[in-house]
């Protein structure tokens, strides 16, 4: 039988990660067709509504239910404006590890929004759900998503050559694929003792999403 993650909401003191509903279409629509989340994600392009509603609604919620992972809606604890996803895939349950892809919208860069909600998840999923290994995927560019990971107290364990696919614009306004190293992040539980309850301030250089088959 094919094991699930709960059907649950963490929170955090600015944050809660929930599933998504009907009402953050438009915002996750808005989120996607950022130029940065173009250059570091594969989600289509351009990305729609329908895509929006999609993801969402049938996609996300299938992640959970089929054992693979589970997708959380990052929302303002407040004002619950969509400010960014977690995404926990490629789950091994024999293994208990999983790996963990973000996105931080762009009205919301800068706040520490990634790190205090990976790190939230992460805390989760060690102590409620007892998995022994998170494991993150950069792009060798992405240095913003490298600091996300440093400062959750990820270890770096090597590089993936050439195994990774970014886009880059093109003088014409359009986009094409390029390849691109992959560093390898992994989180134990005892990696995080140190690492405070709670994490602030800026993620560096804007937040940037990291590579991710989202979508």
């Amino acid at each position: 039988m094919t094991s699930t993650f709960p059907d649950i909401s963490i929170s955090t003191e600015r944050l809660v990660l929930r599933p998504f509903e009907e009402a953050d279409v438009p915002a996750l629509a808005d989120m996607m067709t950022d130029e940065l989340v173009v250059a570091w994600t594969r989600a289509p392009y351009p990305y729609t509504q329908r895509d929006a509603r999609d993801q969402a609604l049938r996609l996300a919620p299938a992640e959970r239910t089929t054992g693979r992972g589970i997708v959380f809606a990052v929302a303002e604890f407040l004002t619950q404006r969509l400010v960014g996803i977690v995404h926990l895939r490629n789950t091994d349950w024999r293994v208990l590890g999983t790996e963990v892809s973000y996105i931080t919208a762009p009205w919301a860069r800068g706040e520490g929004y990634a790190s205090e909600s990976v790190l939230a998840v992460a805390r989760w999923l060690f102590q409620d759900q007892k998995f022994e290994r998170l494991e993150l995927r950069t792009a060798a560019d992405n240095t913003a998503a490298q600091q996300v990971a440093q400062k959750i107290g990820c270890i770096s364990e090597g590089v993936l050559r050439n195994a990774g696919i970014a886009r880059t614009q093109t003088e014409d306004g359009g986009w094409t694929d390029l390849r691109t190293d992959l560093i390898v992040w992994s989180l134990l539980a005892e990696d995080l003792d140190g690492v405070p309850e709670s994490l602030a301030g800026s993620d560096g250089f804007g937040g940037y999403p990291t590579y991710s088959d989202w979508g």
